[in-house]
């Protein structure tokens, strides 16, 4: 159930961050509420402070700044497929944003949810009774991860299709806190931690998502989920190459942290889709069987890789 002792409208940046400063050890930042208010009804978020972003205008917009592109975290999925400038440079994220969750829920999700999401694993994403009866794993102060059988890791996966896509378009963040300003590559804030997923601090403020105009980037994504809509992914994948023929491959769903590799495109891809294989260790936490996954990977980025013209 949802039980938060108190709820915090701030205006600006600078007002979230205070609240965030009174309430840091108890407290969650809310944008759209797809994903924060599940785990709160499920009993897997028990913070008693929500503070809600949505009145925040400067995170809602889509700029330009000399040849960078500024998303704001605020701007909801399904209206990125209404700006010019991503339908025309980055159709890849549109195509991303579209295959989360349903059309309803991309209505009112942001990128920047997307892109924060926690990680998932079929024995924690349940209802609190359903946790209780199963046995309580790593992730919600258990002693054993349920999926492997084993005391030391959480293996919950990594689940953002957008960050996916926007890891293998080389995207930084734009991130506030108290200490001021920071630009971070977008692929550095995820730990590989099922708890702990991402390496930022709880009160840090993701401002803004920043991609690069002058790479003219092509890529493929490629998302596996047993139902065209609603369901998180099993696999997910994408493939870019630069004007520059780098090529960067990016796999999701498959570890709890986004698997990366980059080639140049007259690389020898055999070695690199074999690593690629060998490197996608999914567990048994997904409702497709862990080796029916690591085959799709190799299915996925080969086509991916054909449809670029890299491979034959």
């Amino acid at each position: 159930m949802i039980a938060e002792k108190v709820y915090l409208k701030p205006h600006t940046i600078e007002e979230a961050l205070e609240f965030a400063k009174k309430y840091k050890n108890s407290f969650r930042f809310i944008a759209g509420g797809t994903d924060v208010i599940v785990n709160k009804f499920q009993g897997n978020d028990i913070t008693d402070c929500l503070i809600d972003l949505t009145e925040i205008d400067e995170m809602k917009s889509i700029t330009i700044d000399d040849n960078l592109l500024k998303i704001g975290a605020l701007v909801r999925l399904d209206d990125l497929q209404k700006n010019k400038i991503i339908a025309e440079k980055f159709p890849a994220l549109i195509q991303a944003a579209n295959a989360v969750a349903s059309p309803m829920l991309r209505k009112t999700a942001t990128i920047g949810g997307n892109v924060l999401c926690e990680n998932r694993c079929k024995f924690y994403n349940q209802t609190e009774w359903w946790r209780e009866a199963a046995g309580h794993c790593l992730k919600c102060n258990g002693n054993i991860c349920i999926a492997t059988g084993g005391k030391n890791k959480c293996f919950a996966k990594f689940v953002s299709d957008t960050a996916t896509v926007l890891i293998s378009m080389n995207a930084l963040l734009e991130i506030a806190d108290n200490a001021g300003i920071k630009i971070v590559p977008l692929k550095d804030i995820y730990t590989g931690d099922g708890i702990k997923p991402r390496n930022l601090l709880t009160e840090s403020l993701l401002k803004n998502i920043i991609l690069p105009l002058d790479k003219e980037y092509k890529v493929v994504f490629n998302k596996l989920r047993p139902r065209e809509t609603v369901d998180f992914t099993s696999l997910t994948t994408a493939v870019s190459v630069s004007k520059n023929q780098e090529v960067k491959i990016v796999i999701g769903g498959v570890d709890s942290r986004p698997l990366i590799f980059e080639a140049k495109s007259s690389s020898n891809f055999t070695d690199i889709l074999e690593n690629a294989v060998k490197s996608s260790k999914p567990v048994d936490n997904d409702y497709y069987s862990r080796d029916y996954r690591k085959e799709m990977v190799l299915v996925f980025l080969r086509k991916s890789l054909e449809e670029l013209n890299i491979i034959q």
